[in-house]
């Protein structure tokens, strides 16, 4: 488990020196970003004492922490039983992909229209960290730079706040994609789609960006059944069922 840096005996302080955080807010950072990115897998057991340990604090802010967590749907509290991490439910993955769609459709066409030559080299610098992170096989940092080239188009566009409306919806999906980059040509085709999003918006073709953008995310759906069925254990839901009630919306 990675070190939990709380700044001193969280016992005795409200919030770290170096963070500004409390404990509960520290210890949810870390799981939350450990659910997210699956280095805690869903259906892996959580145990309060052993975290506590880790972060050296006491056992009330990861009590906290916990409850955040199931507030999130990304864990579940089970009464004498203990929490584990909750499985990724289905039902909610078309919905987040079309809000989040929609969200990013507006920053992409506000960058087509206003993104100065510096921001495109920015993009392009992204694009080329992807590349290095394709070929080294790091999924991790293959991620952070599809997060940091999404993050980087929603400030070009000058509306680095949709961004962060985008995280905060986007938790349910970003479970599901990790499970994607693994696949067969998946990183290499996410690149290939970051490419043409940066071109569009270079080339200030607004139409040809929100369209690829669009293309890009929307093109999640497909793999769920696939996913679903190569990680059973790790989903909650009938995909076919969410075919049948999204497909109207997603066509």
């Amino acid at each position: 488990m990675a070190d939990w840096t709380t700044g001193g005996d969280a016992r005795r302080q409200a919030a770290t020196p170096n963070t500004g955080l409390t404990a509960a807010q520290l210890v949810h950072e870390r799981l939350r970003d450990e659910i997210v990115s699956l280095h805690r897998r869903p259906g892996d057991v959580i145990y309060e004492k052993e975290i506590a340990q880790e972060a050296q604090v006491s056992r009330t802010p990861v009590r906290e922490a916990l409850l955040r967590l199931a507030d999130e749907k990304l864990v579940e509290i089970v009464p004498k039983s203990g929490t584990i991490v909750a499985r990724i439910p289905v039902a909610m993955l078309p919905e987040i992909i079309l809000a989040r769609t929609a969200l990013e459709s507006i920053t992409v066409r506000a960058a087509a229209e206003r993104a100065r030559g510096s921001d495109v080299a920015g993009l392009r610098a992204i694009l080329e960290l992807q590349r290095e992170k394709l070929a080294a096989g790091d999924l991790d940092g293959f991620h952070a730079a599809d997060e940091g080239l999404h993050r980087a188009i929603a400030a070009a566009a000058g509306l680095p706040g949709i961004w962060d409306m985008v995280q905060q919806l986007k938790v349910q999906l970003d479970r599901y994609r990790r499970l994607t980059l693994p696949q067969p040509q998946r990183m290499d085709k996410a690149l290939s789609e970051h490419e043409a999003i940066v071109d569009a918006i270079a080339a200030r073709e607004v139409d040809a960006a929100v369209g690829r953008v669009s293309s890009h995310l929307e093109g999640l759906t497909l793999s769920l059944a696939a996913i679903r069925e190569l990680n059973p254990d790790y989903f909650t839901g009938d995909v076919q069922a969410v075919y049948a009630r999204w497909a109207p919306a997603l066509n």
